[in-house]
């Protein structure tokens, strides 16, 4: 079995929780079912986001509110911001079949159009330097893997990705080739899960490895095995499911 010790931890690191009012200022269609968008607002004085796989809450309401507590009350869902500097912050949207309130604004609502973004109340954050990294998820995953790959330094890693199809393949700055799983008109997550259960312990990409596994929940189960059976330490990896299928208000856990 590996060596359990590592040389980094994931430390948690709490935040201040701040509201903002953003307004959108541009977006950028990176692949069919992909969109980028910038938002801009003097509010994002001082947004910060420490650690890779950080969540923000985005609110969408009708018409924008008076008060935080009318905000809060409006639909939301969870993201990780990609980039940002003082006036603006550029986040990734996987549009879904389902059209839920988060894709179909961010598909579809005008240049000008204001939101909220409350957070990140708290990140996890990489201190030391793993050994190597294993990163693997679906598109919802990919603002974390696209942040978590700028980490890496000559350090071995992979990176895994799985999309409904090749027309769905984005672009990621990274030291290492992105491998493409397909997974057609299978249910979400389903190549990642064939292709979780197939590793052994030889497949490990390096030692003391960083392992982060998101995607659909169904992933949970087979990622926190394979942590297992390559002796990877809970404590200092991430396996998470960024969404649950049929349920449009799930959260991940933070």
């Amino acid at each position: 079995m590996p060596d359990l010790r590592s040389s980094f931890t994931l430390e948690r690191t709490p935040l201040d929780l701040r509201f903002r009012t953003v307004t959108l200022t541009a977006r950028e269609q990176l692949a069919p079912n992909y969109v980028r968008v910038r938002l801009e607002g003097d509010d994002l004085f001082g947004f910060t986001s420490l650690g890779s796989d950080d969540h923000m809450r985005l609110f969408f309401p009708d018409e924008m509110p008076d008060t935080v507590e009318e905000l809060r009350a409006a639909p939301s869902r969870e993201y990780t911001p990609l980039a940002w500097g003082e006036n603006w912050l550029d986040v990734e949207f996987a549009i879904h079949g389902d059209e839920g309130v988060a894709a179909r604004w961010a598909a579809t609502a005008p240049l000008g159009a204001k939101i909220g973004v409350g957070g990140p109340r708290g990140s996890a954050v990489i201190t030391g330097t793993p050994g190597s990294w294993f990163l693997i998820g679906d598109e919802t995953a990919l603002p974390a893997i696209r942040r978590f790959a700028s980490l890496i330094g000559g350090q071995p890693a992979r990176i895994v990705v799985e999309v409904r199809g090749r027309e769905d393949e984005v672009d990621v700055s990274a030291p290492v080739a992105v491998e493409w799983l397909h997974r057609g008109d299978a249910p979400a997550g389903s190549a990642l899960i064939e292709f979780l259960d197939g590793l052994d312990e030889s497949d490990a990409v390096g030692s003391d490895p960083f392992v982060f596994v998101a995607a659909e929940q169904s992933i949970v189960k087979p990622g926190r095995a394979l942590l297992k059976r390559w002796g990877v330490d809970s404590a200092s990896a991430i396996v998470k499911g960024y969404w649950k299928r049929g349920e449009t208000e799930y959260h991940a856990p933070h």
